[in-house]
């Protein structure tokens, strides 16, 4: 059980792995933060719960004034009331009133976790994994509810909260604003840290301390976006990988959002996560719901590490579907920086071929091979095959290079639409759009509105049609552009702003239809590369295209950045020729080849232009990468050097059995007489005796992460790797003694 509830106080306390999170209804009617952090007993109320009249700031009740809603600790806050901070919910009624007051109604406990209707979500495949506590909160006079969850993890350290807005009455109510979270911190004594970025420069790290008002991340693009990432964390002031108090929040959804901190007038800090407000209303007649995606919470008192561990094990067992959870991924080429349009089908089985040779294992054919496609300003939405390049269609192709021992995949991006097009002259009212406004292309493109059912349905048609059509294994699902001129046709006037979240929820239909009609079929989300890196997308697609930048120094740092909450198994990287496409710079084969392993291997070059030599690195490379794959997508990850803070990076991995070790050490620039580097690794048991594979050596764990190893590398863009592998625990010896005569 995870979840314990003194009926006489009204106290709610979950346990979820090291962690407590504890509330308690005060006055008979608020629902209070009590506390969030390491696990203990529950604490005594009077201590832990503090009340407080403070001036300028209403007494909800006239004849009490020792306690203020501007002062409590709040577990869902509403505005236009007593309380003056950031509200949770937010709502217009019929007679234009805005006022929405949430009281205690009840509660009851759930095992296991309940899904979330339309909605990706955390998962469990037994009910004794989890519980659920749900509490209901209640607007009197307007008979609104708010049904809040907490599922607690008995096992696992993350506490997952999502909430139901309900409208029992006879009028209708306007949401303006629904978020998944909130939590009230008596202080405001922590960093925040945030990851945002661009295109080509995705979840870079950001740090720093929290200030008076508001400090927010979101994003308004229809996307969850390369700029900032639906993730934050609040931090102990020198909270480091190891030590410190670190609290993560990431919300399970791939549109718009908007999450961040308040620090108020006596420096106590709320935190909110949820749907951007911004463009966003949800009509509620009588007996409607409105259900918010939901928001993970992960604890640590061991820095970052844990709390990145704790998130990487959620998602890649419980968050993660399907056939390719626990499965390998194959290694692949992809022909498009190779070939970009310009391809025939002499070129493609001849870059297959060469990687067959090579060792890899799946062949997949990017843009270019539909309708009139050449260049990037035609044919989206006309998902039929282009006979002048390929004569036998998919479905031939994939037959040749399946006879060279390759799996077949494919490059689609279904979401969008091209002005000239077959799809967009028959339907110019499917595309996202305002009436009597300007059109604004992006990449040559339009967004088809996914908040319509008979778009989706066609997307769905269009989509198995491809996929029954041929043996394709492999789907590169892209969405190369963020939206613009949000607009429906479908939907009316005062619904408008309902369109941003119908998207979301279209496209998690058309997903759900899609994956689930095609279990084989192994599907990898992009945006733009790592424009829609979220856990809602992760929830269909067990891997995202980290970006579409593939230098390796970028990579150090997107990759770096990146797994601070989402694990290596969830991100694509390949290894691609050099001057790289995007940062013209050459870096060593061995680099990419390093970088490009923490994450699922691949290459994106022209194999045919290889020299001999790069021809058996390459499969060097990829023999290594076979051994080490199982264990690299489900064991632990450790950051031991940040891109960040200086020129040189390191990380390793331990497997679950904590028998196998990966270590990688990159530097970005040589330095002359630069003085000794070592690798020193973290996470061993110091009894025990590891080996390194190639090598025969042999060294105690507290040698390896007190002394660690020698780094021996010269010239920019280098990098070093050891496998190890625990033998033995190496005997105690009584030691020598000396005395002085």
């Amino acid at each position: 059980m995870s979840i314990f509830v003194d009926e006489k106080q009204k106290i709610f306390h979950l346990q979820a792995g090291n962690t407590s999170y504890v509330m308690k209804v005060v006055k008979e009617k608020y629902l209070a933060h009590v506390y969030f952090g390491k696990k203990m007993e529950t604490p005594d109320m009077e201590n832990a719960l503090l009340n407080r009249n403070i001036g300028f700031s209403p007494n909800p009740e006239a004849e009490d004034k020792s306690y203020s809603l501007d002062f409590l600790c709040q577990e869902y806050p509403t505005g236009l009331g007593c309380d003056y901070r950031i509200p949770a919910v937010s709502a217009v009624y019929d007679d234009g009133s805005r006022t929405v007051e949430l009281l205690y109604d009840s509660y009851r406990v759930i095992k296991g976790k309940p899904k979330l209707p339309g909605l990706p979500a955390v998962y469990v495949e037994a009910e004794d994994e989890a519980d659920t506590l749900e509490i209901t909160l209640v607007d009197p006079v307007k008979d609104l509810k708010a049904v809040l969850w907490y599922t607690a993890f008995s096992d696992r350290g993350a506490i997952i909260r999502s909430v139901r807005v309900e409208n029992h009455s006879r009028e209708t109510v306007t949401l303006e604003k629904v978020m998944s979270a909130n939590i009230d911190f008596e202080t405001a004594d922590y960093e925040l840290v945030t990851l945002p970025g661009a295109w080509g420069r995705e979840r870079h790290i950001e740090r720093q301390p929290l200030r008076s008002g508001i400090q927010s991340v979101e994003s308004r693009r229809g996307a969850s976006s390369h700029q900032l990432n639906p993730f934050f964390v609040l931090c102990s002031k020198g909270a480091n990988e190891e030590y410190g108090e670190v609290y993560g929040f990431n919300l399970v959804y791939s549109g718009n959002f908007n999450g961040g901190a308040e620090v108020d007038q006596l420096f106590k800090t709320r935190v909110w996560l949820g749907i951007n407000d911004y463009d966003f209303s949800w009509t509620l007649n009588g007996g409607e719901s409105f259900q918010a995606p939901e928001t993970v919470l992960v604890y640590s008192t061991h820095g970052f590490g844990e709390m990145s561990r704790t998130y990487h094990k959620l998602y890649r067992e419980r968050l993660v579907r399907g056939k390719y959870r626990d499965s390998v991924r194959p290694i692949l080429v992809n022909n498009w920086e190779a070939t970009y349009f310009d391809f025939t089908e002499e070129k493609l089985l001849g870059i297959a071929k060469e990687a067959a040779d090579l060792g890899m294992e799946l062949f997949v054919l990017d843009d270019g091979w539909f309708g009139k496609r050449n260049l990037d300003d035609c044919s989206l939405g006309d998902w039929y095959v282009n006979k002048e390049k390929l004569p036998d269609g998919l479905d031939g192709l994939a037959k040749k290079i399946a006879s060279y021992g390759l799996q077949f995949g494919l490059w689609l991006e279904p979401e969008m639409v091209s002005v000239d097009s077959d799809l967009y002259r028959e339907h110019p009212d499917w595309c996202i759009h305002v009436p009597g406004r300007a059109r604004t292309e992006c990449r040559n493109q339009l967004t088809l509105d996914l908040s319509r059912k008979d778009v989706c349905d066609y997307i769905v048609e269009a989509v198995s049609s491809v996929l029954d059509s041929a043996d394709i294994r492999y789907v590169k699902w892209d969405m190369n552009r963020h939206m613009s001129e949000f607009g429906s046709a479908s939907l009316p006037a005062k619904r408008q702003k309902e369109m941003p979240h119908r998207y979301m929820l279209g496209l998690y239909d058309v997903l759900e239809r899609i994956v689930s009609s095609h279990p084989d079929v192994l599907f990898e989300s992009c945006s733009g590369g790592g424009g829609r890196f979220d856990p809602g997308m992760l929830y269909y697609m067990p891997q995202t295209w980290t970006s579409d930048d593939t230098d390796a120094v970028e990579r150090l740092f997107i990759q770096y950045g990146t797994s601070l909450v989402y694990p290596v198994s969830t991100m694509g990287s390949h290894v691609s020729a050099v001057p790289n496409h995007q940062a013209l710079r050459t870096t060593s084969l061995k680099m990419r080849g390093d970088v490009a392993m923490s994450g699922n291997f691949g290459y994106e070059l022209d194999l045919m232009q290889l020299t001999e030599e790069e021809k058996e690195e390459i499969k060097a490379q990829i023999q290594q990468y076979k051994e080490l794959r199982t264990f690299l997508k489900s064991g632990d990850m450790y950051r031991l050097k940040s891109p960040f803070e200086g020129n040189d990076t390191a990380w390793m991995f331990l497997s679950e059995d904590k028998t196998e070790i990966f270590a990688a050490y990159f530097r970005v620039l040589s330095k002359v007489n630069s003085g000794i580097a070592r690798m020193k690794l973290t996470a061993l048991e110091p009894e025990a005796v590891y080996e390194i594979a190639g090598e025969g050596k042999q060294y105690r764990g507290d040698e390896l992460m007190n002394i660690g190893l020698s780094v021996e590398m010269q010239g920019d863009f280098q990098s070093q790797t050891w496998r190890l592998k625990k033998i033995m625990y190496k005997r105690k010896e009584k030691p020598e003694v000396f005395f002085h005569s």
